[in-house]
């Protein structure tokens, strides 16, 4: 199974034990929207909070040993919409970064 594959798998079960293996100690999400980033602790505990949920299973839409490229449908708990094409880069087998594209649906 791809990195991708299992962090999505992990973010569906609320999976902390795999996030905590497979994000890398130094990443960073970046917010195109504000410019401002999270890191490993912020993004597992919004996962674990339950804000945020895939409402179609992601699509990987390209994988290799430095990037992926990932689309899915989220739902916030607020009940807001979006389709959100994900950028990713990888070190040491880990993700390390993360930015997204959303639209609101």
């Amino acid at each position: 199974m791809s990195i991708l594959e299992r962090m999505n798998k992990a973010i569906e079960d609320i999976d902390t034990a795999t996030m905590e293996e497979l994000v890398h100690d130094d990443f960073k999400f970046h917010f195109h929207s504000n410019g401002k980033s999270l890191g490993k602790n912020d993004i597992i505990e919004w996962v674990k909070s339950g804000d945020v949920k895939n409402e179609v299973p992601p699509r990987v839409l390209f994988e290799n040993e430095e990037v992926g490229f990932d689309h899915s449908i989220v739902k916030f708990s607020d009940g807001k919409r979006q389709a959100v094409m994900a950028h990713y880069k990888f070190k040491d087998g880990k993700i390390i970064f993360m930015e997204t594209g959303a639209t609101d649906l």
